[in-house]
């Protein structure tokens, strides 16, 4: 587990895909520091293990489920809101969630890997943002991976599409270079606000992210390798809450570093793209 101890009592923290893998095991960090957890999923039942652990935690936070199902817009905007009904600070936001290997379409009819991983999450920090602004310093901290640099262009023609591949991992790896330029991209938008983005690469991580993966393709993981759910956790919380990375924005992390992307996924224009737009199709 991490070293840093740094006290979270008194923040809040929202994050997503808390229920299972590296962001149960963020999400328990973050509680043992202190912090006040939201934890957002399409489940209570599914993440009733996590609250029953954290609040058996001696000192823990308090920790509260919101229903959240990202490849449904109209919850993501429930979710937003009854967040906001409650009429606290937003110290960090944690862009978790994530699928791979999954074929299919959201609700909205957009390609699976692409609505959740990155059209869900990029509604959701535009319909909390203006809150985390006003609790500034704060951060937002979205899960990309390097798979991003598998990806040769964005596909603007497939996004309203049923996922075109057998195994989805070509539209998981578009979907990941979207999380890292839309966290570029905020972080530029964000000048001078307080409030910082990072994007981060968590490893190749065992859990249940890999479970629609056709079975022939799940051997060859291991020879990626594959790390724990606890070593996957500790780029994501570094980006959370080390004080180190109080004044770095836009960056992407591996292993707790900055990290140089793809060069697709340093392309500002590309970005601006992306945001327009994302903001297009979430309207």
């Amino acid at each position: 587990m991490t070293q840093d101890t740094t006290s979270l009592r008194g923040k809040n923290v929202f994050i997503t895909g808390a229920n299972t893998g590296i962001g149960r095991v963020t999400a328990r960090e973050l509680a043992r520091r202190g912090a006040h957890l939201f934890v957002a999923g399409k489940s209570q039942d599914r993440t009733q293990a996590l609250i029953d652990e954290v609040r058996s935690m001696e000192g823990a936070g308090p920790i509260e489920w919101l229903a959240l199902d990202l490849a449904d817009l109209a919850s993501v905007r429930s979710c937003a809101a009854e967040f906001l009904a409650r009429k606290l600070p937003l110290h960090i936001l944690i862009n978790n969630a994530g699928l791979a290997g999954t074929r299919g379409l959201t609700k909205d009819c957009f390609e699976l890997a692409f609505g959740v991983n990155h059209l869900g999450h990029f509604l959701l920090t535009e319909l909390l943002l203006q809150r985390i602004k006003e609790s500034a310093p704060a951060r937002i901290v979205t899960v990309s991976s390097r798979a991003h640099t598998r990806c040769k262009e964005i596909a603007w023609h497939g996004l309203r599409q049923r996922t075109a591949t057998f195994t989805a991992i070509d539209e998981y790896a578009q979907s990941k270079l979207a999380n890292l330029l839309f966290s570029a991209e905020l972080s530029r938008r964000l000048q001078g606000t307080g409030v910082t983005t990072y994007s981060l690469h968590p490893g190749v991580v065992a859990t249940e992210v890999w479970r629609h993966l056709p079975w022939f393709l799940r051997p060859f993981l291991k020879f990626a390798g594959m790390i724990t759910a606890e070593e996957g956790a500790q780029t994501t919380l570094h980006c959370a809450t080390s004080p180190a990375l109080a004044h770095e924005t836009g960056l992407y992390y591996d292993r707790c570093k900055p990290r140089t992307p793809s060069a697709l996924g340093q392309s500002a224009p590309l970005a601006k793209q992306l945001w327009d737009k994302s903001e297009a199709l979430v309207k």
